[in-house]
This record gives C-alpha cells, sequence and structure tokens, in this order.
C-alpha cells in the first residue's frame, strides 16, 4: 500500500487531492464487475438490517415469539414441514427447539453483526491513527515506545481477553458496545503500524519542511499536512478491516460471550445451530451463509478501494475487467 510521495507531481494515474478525485475513484470503481457487484450485495444487505422492523411487520412476525405448534417436539424440536419448515408466514422457515421465525432473527442478526464491525473499525481507525501519528512525530524515544507497545497489543489474543472481559463485565452493560470496545481497543496495532510507516515516509518531504519552517506545530502539521495524505490508505485499511471485525463479532458470540439472547446475530446463530445440522442443515446454512458473503463483499470491495484509489498497486484478488488486468 503506497502513496503519491510528492504534492507538485503526483505519480501517473495516483487520485491528487481536489474535488475531482472523489469523481474518479467513482469512476474507476464502476469499470469493475466485482466492485459493483459487491457495492449491491452490501447495500442489499444494509437495506434489510435497516427495514427489519418494517419487513417484521410485513410478514406478521416477530423474532422473539415462540411458536410451539411448528416444532416437532417428539423428533427434539425439528420443524414441522420439509426445509426447515418454509411456509407462506415463515418465508426461511422456523428455528428448531423454539419455533421464532428464521427470516426476521437473520435480518435483526444483521443489524447486530454490521453494528458492532462498523462500530469497532471506528474505534480501530482513530486510534491507530492518533498512536500512528505520535509515533512517527514524537521523536526517537516516543517512537520506541509506542513501537513496543504496538508489538504487544498486536501479540495480545485478542478472543481471550474479550472472553475475560465480558466475565467480569456487569450484565447489564449493553453487549454491542462492550462487543465494539473490545475489537476496537484491542485490534489498532495493525492500524498504527501503517499510519506510522506512511507518515514517516511524508515527514521528510517538502511541504511538510515548509510547514515546519513557517512555525506550524506538531499538532497542525499532523492536522493539515499529513492528515489529507493517509486518507486514501486508511479508507482503504478500514475496508479491509471490516471482515475481520465480523468474523471477530461472530467468533465471540459462537462461543457464547458475544451478544445475550433473546438478541439475535449471526454468530449467535451459529453456535445454536450446531447440534442441528442433520436435523435441519438450513438452519446452519442461511447464517453461515449470510456471513461468508458479507465478508466476501467486504474483502472484494476493500481490494477494489485501494487499486481505484492508487492503480500502480495491483489488485490481490486479481479480479476485474479484462481491460484492468491486462493494464
Amino acid at each position: 500500500m503506497s502513496i503519491a510521495l510528492e504534492r507538485s507531481a503526483p505519480a501517473p494515474g495516483a487520485v491528487p487531492p481536489g474535488a475531482g478525485a472523489g469523481r474518479r475513484v467513482w469512476r474507476r470503481l464502476r469499470r469493475r464487475p466485482s466492485a459493483v457487484a459487491a457495492a449491491a450485495v452490501l447495500a442489499l444487505l444494509v437495506l434489510l438490517a435497516l427495514a427489519a422492523p418494517l419487513l417484521a411487520q410485513l410478514t406478521g412476525q416477530d423474532p422473539n415469539t415462540y411458536h410451539d405448534d411448528l416444532v416437532d417436539s417428539a423428533r427434539g424440536g425439528v420443524p414441522v414441514g420439509s426445509f426447515g419448515g418454509i411456509s407462506a408466514d415463515h418465508w426461511l422457515g422456523v428455528e428448531p427447539g423454539t419455533g421464532r421465525d428464521l427470516f426476521t432473527r437473520l435480518l435483526y442478526g444483521a443489524r447486530i453483526s454490521l453494528l458492532v464491525a462498523l462500530g469497532a473499525v471506528a474505534v480501530q481507525m482513530f486510534v491507530g491513527v492518533a498512536v500512528g501519528l505520535a509515533a512517527a512525530l514524537g521523536g526517537r524515544i516516543a517512537d520506541q515506545v509506542i513501537g513496543r507497545f504496538t508489538d504487544v497489543m498486536i501479540a495480545l489474543p485478542m478472543l481471550v481477553i474479550g472472553i475475560a472481559l465480558t466475565a467480569v463485565v456487569p450484565p447489564d452493560f449493553p453487549r454491542p458496545l462492550l462487543l465494539v470496545l473490545i475489537i476496537g481497543l484491542l485490534d489498532w496495532g495493525g492500524t498504527a503500524r501503517m499510519v506510522r510507516a506512511q507518515a514517516l515516509a511524508l515527514r521528510g518531504l517538502d511541504f511538510v519542511d515548509a510547514a515546519r519552517l513557517s512555525g506550524r506545530g506538531r499538532l497542525s502539521i499532523a492536522r493539515r499536512e499529513l492528515l489529507p495524505s493517509l486518507a486514501a490508505p486508511v479508507i482503504t485499511y478500514a475496508a479491509i478491516k471490516v471482515p475481520t471485525a465480523i468474523v471477530a463479532e461472530a467468533s465471540l458470540s459462537f462461543l457464547g460471550v458475544g451478544v445475550k439472547p433473546p438478541t439475535p446475530s449471526w454468530g449467535q446463530m451459529l453456535s445454536s445451530a450446531q447440534t442441528w445440522f442433520r436435523a435441519d442443515p438450513a438452519y446452519v446454512l442461511l447464517p453461515a451463509g449470510l456471513l461468508f458473503a458479507t465478508v466476501l463483499a467486504f474483502t472484494v470491495l476493500g481490494d477494489a478501494v485501494r487499486t481505484a484509489l492508487d492503480p500502480r498497486e495491483g489488485s490481490r484478488l486479481r479480479v476485474g475487467t479484462r481491460k484492468e488486468r491486462k493494464g
């Protein structure tokens, strides 16, 4: 990941700062069918998640209402009917053992998974950018101290610490907010390293030296000179980190320390579905498929954004138009 090193003479094809930069990036993204498809998938998921209460009202179902008559108690709670109890009232069937509507639970689960992931990435970017800039501009001793602290944070096992923290936090503390803080405050090390490396590359350039000679302080230089140049790599890195945050939330919920029932999340549904794989495969495949599609879409879109912001960087996924792959 790289950015243009000189403002006065940007590299050919790189997106320079200015009003037309956004339009140029948009045009490059539109030329990549994979990016358009990934953005469409994510837009649909976000729209469905936001419209979950409206869709639940439309179907006449509630994600937490039990339907004992829709499960066969003689068979251990397997849904009555084929394909997990799919019917005109329950579009994707019902949950084994409880009979709760699976369609509405998946919609409300998407709200939790996306909200936690995006909130955690926002915390990661804020902390990582602040720490990375402090290391790059704070002098040699500050750089060494912050660097060692960052190494420790990267080495910490996030899942283990997350399990420990959820055990000591009061039970009435909002679990989605707790997951945002755990994932965000334990996984900013990579962002800090990236920002430090980019800031060190920019620190010795002419426009930064000119700002320093004009008497401006470090905070002003970071805010007005470095941050605009760091916007492209930070946005790209944030898009790439969203899938990691989604998987982390699903892992914590799968282990039983994430969102507490009856609030649904995809990881929690996978955790309870592992005992129903043979009796009701749809209950496992639906949340797993949505989780896979979301992570894949964010990964493809993040890679496309990275290439659109700096075309000199080739796509790691090798997806896109034939013309772009040749170029």
